[in-house]
């Protein structure tokens, strides 16, 4: 990337899966920061620096966004669609990161511009074997415009 520190956005209800997610980023080095959130409303206060957000020293532009889709207060589709549609936050790269398989939710999820729609796997190995590869390709060789 570039000499910034990494940051990424982890938006995960899930304690579970959040803390796998977290695990293998922080034990490969993935990301300087890691920031999750746990539901859709507070990943727009963030984004859009809202409430307890307002401060970008304390809520630094995300590198990168792993997004679930089933998540309360504001489901991940709306989260996306708006995102996507705002000139401040629609070129960080999103990362549908899901349990969801559906031919609809991945539709759904593409027409809303993520940039990449990955399912989770029920298996600890494979799961970890996935955010390795996942945070390698998006933190080393993805190329963005702000970064």
């Amino acid at each position: 990337m570039t000499g910034k520190p990494a940051v990424v956005l982890l938006v995960e209800d899930n304690d579970d899966h959040a803390e796998l997610v977290l695990r293998q980023m922080s034990s490969h080095q993935i990301a300087n920061k890691v920031i999750r959130l746990v539901d859709g409303q507070e990943a727009l206060d963030y984004l859009f620096r809202k409430g307890n957000f307002e401060n970008p020293d304390s809520s630094p532009r995300p590198h990168i966004i792993f997004l679930d889709l089933r998540l309360p207060k504001v489901d991940g589709l709306k989260v996306l669609k708006t995102l996507k549609e705002s000139d401040e936050t629609r070129d960080i790269p999103i990362v549908v990161l899901t349990t969801s398989a559906g031919k609809h939710d991945v539709a759904m999820a593409y027409m809303n511009y993520t940039n990449s729609y990955v399912v989770k796997p029920v298996d600890y190995k494979k799961f970890r074997d996935l955010m390795d590869q996942l945070g390698y390709y998006w933190m080393s060789w993805n190329t963005t415009v702000k970064n």
